[in-house]
């Protein structure tokens, strides 16, 4: 228990994990896109089967989704799933 070392955060656990700037920041945006997706669908009472013929994509599909499993879904796939879902994906840049 001594050995753990605690680090204030940057911001993106990504960052903070070693990853570079750039790709930090993609999965950010997909791990943010992905959680209020899975929210959206669970709020809804839709089951897999359900969530997948609105959404457009295969049951399995979803599933992985529910799941979190990012690294399966491109940031453009989850923003067309999210407007699909009537939700309003919108980007802001900032300096």
């Amino acid at each position: 228990m001594n050995d753990i070392k605690l680090s204030k955060s940057r911001g993106n656990v990504f960052a903070d994990l070693g990853f570079p700037p750039a790709e930090a920041e993609v999965m950010r945006l997909r791990a943010e896109v992905m959680i209020r997706l899975e929210q959206f669908v669970r709020d809804q009472g839709w089951t897999q089967a359900e969530a997948a013929r609105r959404l457009g994509v295969t049951q399995p599909r979803i599933s992985r989704l529910l799941k979190g499993a990012s690294d399966e879904f491109s940031l453009d796939m989850l923003v067309t799933l999210a407007a699909r879902a009537g939700l309003h994906p919108a980007l802001q840049l900032a300096a």
